[in-house]
């Protein structure tokens, strides 16, 4: 076929191809009304994304501002769990916003609202935990202001939001709308174009064709006549079948020339890697000549430096030990001898030992004249280059070579130069390691006949051994069964820890019920004696209030045992804590004055207290446990002295104390506290056992002196807490002295626990309360009658299922003409409660059968009319941990068994008049 029918085959083509454009644009139309409804979808998605945005913020702020409203109780765990999840999910919907709308507008407007998000979201896990940690704190104004104008902020960026993606469906609506009109019309009018155009390109194809075929003619003729070096090119501007033959003809040219210059390249590369391989080989052929290193510096230097076209050459081989290295000239070639040549160089000195120190070639160039000198017969020149190369094995140096050249080194004679200089190391360190061999195969052929002669005398010393290794075996296996006997004694050991640890437990566990069980009914005899005693209808006689004096007394001894007994049981159980803090000794000594002086008074016995000005103010220690041990050791000198005098002396010592695992004994200053009466004293033979649980001086029973016995050996165990110990000195008649010796310590360093009142055992915080409480309690009609004037027609709510305590507190609280509801459970106190909305306070028990104190306590703080109600928690189970139990139920405050009446009043007077404010 001819070419111009092949063109005239073209013009249909053409228009076919047209026909298919068409077909195409009109798909592509369709897909265009495809690709409108994906965008409207997807700015569907954006839109309800939005919503989702709007309800979370709206969301997140009213269950946070229902958690903040609810004061007095814990936080709710389902609006926690609700506000944390709102969280999330606002987060989630604001990055899949984030990611469909790329908008600069909703780009801005997203990073605002996610900084805002951030900031509300702290705020209210600030506010949660302040709430967590006191549920009745407030939250301060600012605070508060701040959390809503967040809230609002967000609301507004959540609408403006909301009203940006609907604006943008609008948008793309319209904007879809015109661009399918738009493509309707371009069909048309492309359709033409392309006739028009699809003509006039063939017409004009036809035409170029024939010029160009001319052209590819003319330089196929001279590129048969050229060489390969430069080929002649076709170019043609066109685009054809004729334009892809000049690019194949052109790309054929540009190879052949660059596999010609590739081919005279390679042939350079070849010789130039022959001639390297030659020489290498030459040096080689040095090697098995050589014997010592002096011979390998020579022969090297002789035939490496015309090798590389240099006139000059020196060899350095470094000599010496570790502290002291040196590099000294082994041979040299073409030199001069003139003075100038140095014939050692340390390590960093000059070029050659900074060469060394570096492990790198230096190169030098453009060298000056008066450098160096090579000389002939006939003259002398400086070198135009120096060339110094560290020779190496394993990264040590163990020579430097140095060449210089009057013309520049080609890279092939530096490649050369480096080639030879990796091979050079290696034969050097095996020249080396040779003579090092040979010298200590002398030396160990002097060695051999000195071990000859030893070896008999460790044939000797082995048959010694022998006979001790046999000894040893008959140690070990005695050993086996030393350490066999040892394990089953460790396991018989652990078991009996097992059963302490049990015993232990349930030692607890009896204490707490007893404590209970104890307090429950002398709580109702302490209240009702002192209600007798007060004498509020005034019919008694004096004689009646002396008896019910002895009642509330003799209810206070049988307090003060159950609780020596409590901490006796916790010190043996080692769960009393040592509390260290700074302790003032004025403040002491004042405390322990105004604890005793009325005691002093009352039984006429002289009272002082001594203390050393020479002391230092202050000093660390357990001060409650210091104070506790005191009132001890003074209320029996109280108690023995029925005359002449009491004292307290504090001064500073020098005690020999024995060292750590009772080694030997040391002097050290400590704080003496001595304790001396004129009582009746304690025989010497009993001096010892009066320290023990249950143990007096005088145990018959018809001894004069009441008491357990168990005050001294608390003392003995608190003492020995605190890091030190007590001391007695007596004689029958004259009277007696404990002293309690306490190490001098200025500084705090040991772990110091911060105090609460809650971790403490309520034993402890009552006994300073308690103490002269039968003196105390009985001096205080103004403050009563100032009292009930606060407390009058207020309703009080008793839950308690002891009668006799329910009794007991009804009629303390009605002579404070106070109305009194009664419930014997938890269950039957918010029956009661659902029915006086009017009350003004709950004295709750804790431990009470169906529903106990701490669930009751819980479902009130539930009510929203009872959140705030003051709730004052009664137990008798007083052990440690149980204030702070009963505050994390929601108690308001605690007051353990048996109630001393004043203090509830005090607490009752202060928690109504804050629930007033």
């Amino acid at each position: 076929m001819k070419f111009r029918t092949k063109l005239y085959t073209s013009i249909g083509s053409l228009l076919l191809f047209i026909t298919i454009i068409v077909v195409i644009l009109m798909n592509m139309l369709e897909q265009s009304t495809v690709k409108m409804n994906v965008v409207i979808s997807e700015l569907n998605e954006r839109i309800e994304i939005a919503s989702t945005i709007k309800e979370e913020t709206s969301l997140i702020s009213g269950v946070l501002n229902t958690m903040l409203r609810d004061r007095g109780e814990t936080i709710n765990l389902d609006l926690l769990n609700a506000w944390e999840n709102s969280n999330s999910n606002l987060q989630v919907a604001i990055d899949a916003l984030e990611k469909r709308d790329t908008q600069e507008k909703s780009q801005e407007l997203i990073g605002k609202f996610r900084i805002l998000h951030e900031s509300y979201r702290n705020l209210g896990q600030q506010a949660l935990l302040e709430r967590k940690i006191n549920p009745n704190a407030e939250l301060t104004p600012a605070f508060l202001t701040d959390l809503e104008r967040f809230s609002q902020r967000m609301d507004q960026m959540a609408e403006l939001l909301h009203g940006l993606q609907e604006q943008g469906m609008k948008n793309e609506l319209l904007r879809s709308k015109d661009t399918y009109n738009w493509a309707v019309e371009n069909i048309y009018i492309y359709l033409v174009i392309g006739l028009i155009i699809g003509i006039s390109f063939t017409i004009w194809i036809i035409r170029s064709t024939s010029r160009n075929l001319h052209k590819v003619t003319d330089v196929m003729k001279q590129a048969a006549a050229s060489d390969f070096d430069t080929l002649p090119r076709i170019e043609i501007t066109t685009k054809g079948e004729l334009s892809e033959i000049a690019v194949a003809f052109n790309k054929m040219a540009q190879a052949l020339e660059k596999h010609s210059k590739m081919e005279k390249h390679v042939k350079e590369e070849a010789e130039e890697l022959s001639w390297l391989n030659g020489q290498i080989a030459k040096i080689a052929t040095l090697y098995p000549e050589v014997e010592n290193v002096q011979m390998l510096a020579q022969l090297l230097i002789t035939k490496l430096v015309p090798m590389v076209g240099a006139s000059y050459g020196v060899f350095y081989l470094k000599e010496g030990n570790k502290n002291d290295e040196y590099l000294t000239r082994m041979s040299s070639f073409a030199s001069m001898g003139g003075e100038q040549e140095r014939k050692q160089f340390r390590i960093g000195e000059g070029l050659i030992g900074q060469c060394a120190l570096l492990k790198r070639p230096i190169h030098l160039n453009q060298v000056p004249d008066d450098y160096l000198k090579i000389g002939s017969g006939l003259g002398e020149a400086s070198p135009k280059t120096i060339m110094i190369l560290p020779v190496l094995f394993e990264d040590q140096v163990l020579a430097v070579i140095e060449i210089a050249s009057f013309e520049t080194l080609t890279p092939i004679q530096i490649k050369l130069l480096e080639k030879v200089n990796d091979n050079l190391g290696i034969k050097i360190n095996t020249i080396i390691n040779h003579m090092k061999v040979e010298q200590l195969l002398q030396e160990s052929q002097a060695l051999t006949e000195e071990l000859q002669s030893q070896s008999e005398e460790l044939q000797m010393q082995q048959e010694e051994l022998r006979t001790t290794n046999e000894k040893l075996e008959e140690q070990y296996e005695a050993s086996k069964q030393k350490n066999f006997e040892i394990q089953e004694v460790s396991a018989a050991l652990e078991e009996k820890a097992q059963q302490l640890e049990l015993s232990s437990k349930y030692k607890s566990e009896f204490l707490a019920n007893m404590s209970h069980e104890l307090r429950t009914p002398l709580n109702s005899l302490l209240i009702l004696a002192q209600i007798l005693f007060e004498n509020g209808e005034g019919n008694l006689t004096s004689k009646q209030q002396e008896y019910i004096k002895t009642i509330y007394s003799s209810g206070n001894d049988l307090l003060n045992l159950i609780n020596d007994i409590l901490d006796l049981a916790k010190v043996e159980s080692g769960k009393l804590d040592v509390i260290s803090k700074e302790v003032e000794l004025n403040q002491l000594r004042d405390f322990i004055y105004r604890q005793f002086a009325p005691i002093a008074n009352q039984k006429k016995v002289h009272f002082s207290i001594e203390l050393d000005k020479a002391l230092p103010m202050t000093f660390f220690t357990d001060e409650q446990r210091l104070q506790q041990i005191l009132k001890n050791l003074l209320a029996n000198a109280f108690k023995f002295t029925v005359s002449g005098g009491v004292s307290l002396q504090i001064r500073g010592v020098m005690k020999n104390i024995s060292g750590n695992g009772g080694e030997g004994k040391r002097l050290e200053r400590m704080f003496a506290f001595s304790v001396k009466d004129t009582g009746i004293g304690i025989e010497e033979e009993k001096q010892g056992t009066i320290f023990e649980a249950f143990k007096q001086a005088d145990g018959t029973t018809s001894r004069k002196y009441g008491g357990t016995g168990l005050g001294l050996s608390i003392c003995r165990e608190l003492a020995q807490l605190l890091g030190g110990f007590i001391e007695v000195s007596s004689e029958i008649g004259k009277g007696s002295t404990f002293t309690l010796y306490l190490p001098n310590r200025q500084m705090n360093n040991e772990i110091v626990k911060m105090p609460t009142a809650r971790t403490e055992a309520v034993v402890s915080l009552e006994e300073n309360y308690l103490l002269n409480s039968d003196v105390q309690v009985l001096k205080e009609e103004p403050m009563i009658n100032h009292r009930k004037s606060i407390l009058k027609n207020k309703k009080i709510l008793i839950v308690d299922d002891d009668i006799r305590n329910v009794y007991a507190l009804t009629i303390a609280l009605e002579n404070h003409d106070m109305e009194i509801l009664v419930a014997e459970n938890g269950r039957e106190a918010l029956e009661v409660l659902k029915e006086h909305h009017n009350t003004d306070l709950i004295l709750m028990d804790i431990m009470m059968p169906e529903m106990d104190g701490f669930e009751a306590i819980q479902h009130i703080r539930k009510i929203r009319l009872f959140e705030t109600i003051p709730i004052i928690a009664l137990t008798a189970k007083a052990m440690k941990h149980s204030k702070e139990e009963c505050l994390e139920a929601g108690a308001t405050d605690y007051i353990s068994k048996p109630i001393n009446l004043d203090q509830l009043f005090s607490l009752m007077q202060v928690w109504l008049f804050t629930k007033e404010e």
